[in-house]
């Protein structure tokens, strides 16, 4: 169990926030948390075989059930309890029976399971889930707001060293079809030579997926004092690229990658790797009618859009849900 003071909101909320670990899962769940309550529990659920083989669709390990006396899901029970990821559904499930109904349960993502017994559940709008108690919206939460704003006031010497006007470039790597293989590579490198030429500098971060292959080749076709691309060692600068850059290039396997960067506020070009998933295509679409979003096929002129941050939609309607049931 794990406690962290959040900004003050003088709010006297209880949040309790259950994941099975996963960070993509984390970074939701917590991001919510964060603009609901000024104090939240962070819990993960870790059901041993076969439990962990059940899950979503059995009970919880007796370990983590709430009625073990002295156990981390134990009462008092929260106001409100997030829950994501596979294993922690039968937990916070539990929990919201146990509770009598008194604790508001937020699914964050499509459980596969016990959806009607949530008093909300929120997934992006390319997952085309509906329901009385589901809410959706375009990008995911991540509560990078004031992580940007730190960012471009005390960078990373390794941004801050950079002259501008940067170009920024954040990377993912192969998903659901989506190819980063070594055509790929070379095609995007050259489309990045012909976009750097509008930039003194340009940034590269790649993620945990991207393939060292897709890296060296970017690397290979990139040369002079005005290229940075990250290493592995020490902080990734992530954010320190999302908040100094003029214009960033993201790949558009990422729903959260790109849902971070719109809401920047800097313009965001999508590289679209070939196989990209349907339902991350049609993202990407909906975010270019919104003006947030250019296609990347070379040219990248830096232009700014207004931010684009689901976070405090889905606060906001948790509090409309729970003002309409008290």
């Amino acid at each position: 169990m794990l406690s962290e003071r959040q900004n003050p909101k003088q709010k006297t909320l209880s949040v309790w926030v259950i994941t099975d670990g996963k960070i993509g899962d984390d970074v939701q769940c917590l991001a919510v948390a964060r603009g609901l309550a000024d104090t939240f529990e962070k819990k993960i659920a870790r059901p041993r075989p076969p439990w962990e083989w059940m899950a979503p669709w059995g009970p919880p390990d007796p370990r983590e059930a709430p009625s073990r006396a002295g156990g981390a899901f134990g009462p008092p029970f929260p106001d409100v309890l997030f829950v994501s990821g596979r294993r922690a559904i039968p937990c916070g499930l539990a929990v919201k029976r146990a509770s009598g109904g008194a604790s508001f349960l937020a699914i964050m993502k499509d459980p596969r399971f016990g959806r009607a017994r949530a008093d909300l559940v929120w997934t992006p709008a390319h997952d085309r889930f509906s329901g009385n108690n589901v809410f959706k919206t375009l990008t995911s939460p991540h509560g990078l707001r004031e992580k940007i704003q730190a960012a471009r006031e005390q960078p990373l010497s390794a941004i801050a060293s950079l002259d501008g006007p940067i170009l920024g470039v954040c990377l993912g790597g192969p998903s659901r079809g989506a190819q980063f293989d070594a055509a790929s590579a070379a095609m995007f490198a050259e489309q990045l030579n012909v976009a750097r030429k509008d930039f003194a500098s340009i940034a590269i971060t790649p993620s945990r997926r991207t393939p060292p292959g897709f890296v060296r080749a970017i690397r290979d076709a990139l040369s002079g004092d005005a290229v940075y691309i990250w290493d592995g060692d020490g902080d990734n600068p992530y954010i320190d690229i999302l908040a100094r850059s003029d214009a960033l290039i993201v790949t558009a396997d990422s729903h959260n990658m790109m849902s971070e960067a719109v809401a920047t506020g800097i313009g965001v070009y999508a590289w679209r790797p070939k196989g990209l998933a349907p339902k991350l295509a049609w993202f990407v679409s909906e975010l270019e009618k919104q003006g947030a979003v250019r296609s990347f096929d070379g040219p990248a002129a830096a232009f700014r859009r207004p931010a684009i941050d689901a976070t405090q939609e889905i606060v906001a309607e948790i509090e409309r849900r729970m003002r309409a049931r008290a």
